[in-house]
């Protein structure tokens, strides 16, 4: 194959494949659709409510980040798929609607068996196996739903991605809790640079706002009891208490850059890097030094060919906890040194949406790809008393007319895992 199309290089220095994003959609606590999305976080708009899904008014925990007044069928669904799917199918489906909506690909004229779904959610269909149990205990096992496993199971939002558009090539679900977003990116990024495929949709989504999600990280002490949803979710501030559970999904059309230009696609951002480390540390924790996540930086601007000098900005975890928010804080000054990891902008969409979870990276790259894109960096929600065991240079307000090399999107989860995406302007 040709290394060049349209007097454009399409391999990077080592013969592999370019990666560009041609199109992205999303369903998030800010509603339906990328635009939703980008408008929440460039305006600052805290998208924590109450607590509608269920009554809430028995437990510690009230507010949450939903995705708000959603209706699948109002987007492109069936009543049959609706009401068969659980809603991080629904959100997945939706999202990659727009997504493929956006990059303009005919999957006729495609081959299917280039076409892969790299596709993850962290927790699943909790809300049917939370069903299945209360009626496997209260009418016994001949009553459990019969599509029980196929609903519940967390590789169903990948299956049914690559359903719907006759996607044939690899299909796979990586999860790894909070990080599942951006391991999915990543390994599609993988895969594609390597020449195992052409296209794919990567992502993740969740539907974590339920009852038993809410009661057990109330119980592990990740939730913050805050009760003005406006003053909850506060990532990198003094004042932070824990994080807000949020929900969507989110997803990217990945593409050879070959393979984009020869179809006459428009790429919006390009992934240059990508960075998987484990801490091997804590069940929950991350290790304070900071040492998984700085490694996971550096490789991903190491693929890239950057320098720390090079780094535009931090799009980070920042889940608003103790923990997560001083970690990140110390991986940077650790990888940029102190002079300059002090000066790095760094942002969190979190304060504006919750943790979305499982979601949050691929809702992270969505947003980090648009910031290189506009050659802007959002400002960070929430944010207002600066933490002396933070002392990075957290964003407040938007940076406009900042042109960029490259951004890093960070990723943390439960388990020690953590993953970045490095993304440029194409």
């Amino acid at each position: 194959m040709s290394e060049q199309v349209a007097n454009t290089q399409v391999r990077r220095a080592d013969g592999t494949h370019r990666v560009v994003i041609t199109g992205m959609g999303a369903v998030t606590p800010a509603g339906v659709g990328v635009q939703a999305l980008w408008d929440a976080v460039m305006g600052k708009r805290c998208c924590v409510r109450p607590i509608t899904h269920f009554d809430a008014s028995d437990y510690e925990v009230r507010i949450a980040a939903e995705v708000p007044d959603f209706d699948a069928t109002e987007y492109g669904l069936t009543k049959k798929e609706a009401r068969r799917f659980e809603r991080f199918v629904q959100y997945a489906l939706i999202a990659a609607d727009e997504a493929m909506a956006q990059a303009g690909v005919n999957m006729d004229d495609e081959d299917p068996t280039r076409a892969a779904v790299v596709f993850g959610a962290g927790i699943g269909g909790i809300d049917e196996l939370q069903k299945g149990f209360r009626t496997l205990d209260e009418k016994g096992p001949k009553r459990v739903n019969p599509l029980f496993i196929p609903t519940m199971i967390g590789n169903m939002a990948a299956g049914h991605i690559a359903i719907r558009y006759g996607m044939r090539g690899e299909c796979i679900d990586v999860s790894t809790a909070c990080a599942t977003g951006a391991h999915n990116i990543g390994s599609a990024v993988r895969s594609i640079r390597h020449g195992y495929c052409d296209l794919a949709l990567a992502g993740g989504s969740e539907e974590s706002v339920n009852p038993i999600c809410i009661a057990g990280f109330t119980n592990l002490g990740a939730l913050t009891h805050a009760e003005d949803p406006q003053a909850a979710s506060m990532p990198f501030d003094v004042r932070r208490s824990g994080f807000v559970a949020g929900e969507g999904g989110a997803v990217l059309v990945l593409e050879s850059l070959e393979h984009a230009l020869a179809r006459g696609a428009k790429p919006i951002a390009e992934i240059t890097g990508f960075g998987s480390t484990g801490d091997a540390y804590h069940m929950t924790a991350p290790n304070p030094t900071g040492e998984g996540i700085q490694r996971a930086m550096q490789q991903a601007l190491d693929e890239g060919g950057f320098t720390v000098a090079d780094l535009g900005h931090v799009n980070a975890h920042g889940t608003s906890t103790h923990a997560n928010d001083a970690t990140e804080a110390a991986a940077l000054i650790a990888l940029a040194g102190d002079e300059l990891g002090r000066k790095i902008p760094i942002t969190s969409v979190k304060g504006s949406l919750g943790h979305t979870l499982g979601v949050a990276g691929a809702v992270e790259a969505v947003v980090t790809a648009l910031s290189v894109a506009n050659q802007c960096v959002p400002p960070t929600a929430g944010f207002a008393q600066p933490d002396p065991e933070c002392p990075v240079n957290v964003v407040s307000e938007p940076l406009q007319n900042y042109p960029q090399k490259v951004a890093l999107s960070n990723s943390l989860g439960f388990g020690g895992h953590n993953a970045v995406l490095a993304v440029s302007p194409f």
